[in-house]
């Protein structure tokens, strides 16, 4: 089983597995892998800031898929940072245990584990049995995404008000998962909605 541990040996970031095209700072989203400062990050919360005063930046918090570290850092639009493209394989989650997640391949039966804490905020969507991306450096599992979208029930908001079908006023509401998001004032309790796991927002009814 590959357990996830911190290499002992550098990464080389100039292989020719680790393509890295690069982004604007403002495209920078949830998952995504950048080279920075010489090592490997992952987004694990972006949140994309336009102050009334000055250009718009993204503040992303991220982790070190070497060693674990985390980072604050904030990038501006016209920043150009590299992504990499890790090899991807599909693989469903099975348990999760002290904080570790467990992943299996479901053609190979290979099992690999990561840190639940790599999921970031969006740790609450992963969902028993989903089969998720999980991205591999020379054989090494560093990082996970979720789906973008995923189908969850609402658990608690206000009462359905008959005739309001509004789409663009919003109300509070609480996810079987427990995530707070914002729902239109027709969606009512126990309906399942679909949520965009990047922005974790209402997308459409399920």
């Amino acid at each position: 089983m590959g357990r996830y541990r911190g290499r002992h040996d550098p990464i080389n970031l100039s292989s020719k597995n680790c393509h890295m095209p690069k982004i604007n700072g403002n495209e920078i989203r949830p998952g995504n892998v950048l080279e920075h400062n010489g090592g490997l990050w992952a987004a694990v919360k972006v949140d994309h800031v336009k102050p009334g005063k000055g250009g718009a930046f993204a503040q992303v918090e991220m982790r070190n898929l070497r060693n674990g570290s985390k980072l604050n850092e904030r990038f501006r639009s016209a920043d150009k940072v590299e992504r990499v493209r890790l090899e991807q394989r599909d693989m469903q989650f099975l348990y999760e245990t002290d904080g570790v997640m467990t992943f299996m391949d479901a053609e190979t039966y290979d099992q690999v584990e990561l840190p639940a804490e790599i999921l970031g905020d969006r740790r609450p969507f992963l969902q028993d049995g989903m089969t998720i991306q999980v991205e591999f450096y020379e054989s090494e599992a560093l990082n996970a995404t979720l789906p973008q979208k995923v189908t969850c029930r609402i658990a608690e908001t206000e009462p359905v008000v008959k005739g309001q079908t509004a789409a663009n006023s919003f109300k509070p509401a609480i996810l079987d998962n427990g995530v707070k998001i914002n729902v239109p004032p027709f969606v009512g309790q126990d309906e399942e909605v679909v949520v965009n796991t990047e922005t974790m927002e209402y997308s459409e009814r399920a």
